[in-house]
């Protein structure tokens, strides 16, 4: 039995006993191999992992409570990646937040701020530059 779409339109989600004959055949594969070919691509390309996990469990007969922050209304899938509240300095020294925190922040393109950093707590602050707006 089939499952929904991926998301990048390539074909469906297996789901199932699909699923599990599927990954069964490729599991001299890498796992993000597998997961690509039961359909879980997003539509970046980039596979989607948990959702792949969640299919397999399900599959195997085992209930998982819905994750915090809402799924897919029961359909196993995702809202796709998921803002973890964590991020690290790239090799580079760049330090990016990405664009859920920025979106759950109302931030919109072309803003500019100057960042201060606060003496005592060491939190990073975003103030905006007089010329630039903040939505309301």
């Amino acid at each position: 039995m089939a499952g929904t779409r991926s998301t990048d339109g390539t074909g469906p989600m297996l789901e199932g006993k699909d699923l599990l004959d599927k990954a069964r055949s490729l599991s001299n594969r890498p796992e993000d191999q597998i997961a690509r070919a039961c359909g879980y691509v997003g539509p970046s390309g980039r596979v989607l992992k948990k959702s792949f996990y969640r299919a397999l469990v399900a599959a195997k007969g085992y209930s998982l409570p819905s994750s915090a922050g809402g799924g897919g209304g029961g359909t196993g899938l995702s809202k796709g990646r998921q803002a973890e509240f964590r991020t690290r300095v790239h090799g580079n020294g760049n330090l990016l937040i990405g664009q859920a925190y920025t979106r759950r922040m109302g931030l919109e393109p072309g803003q500019e701020f100057r960042i201060e950093i606060h003496k005592e707590t060491g939190a990073i602050w975003l103030l905006p530059l007089e010329d630039s707006t903040l939505p309301a």
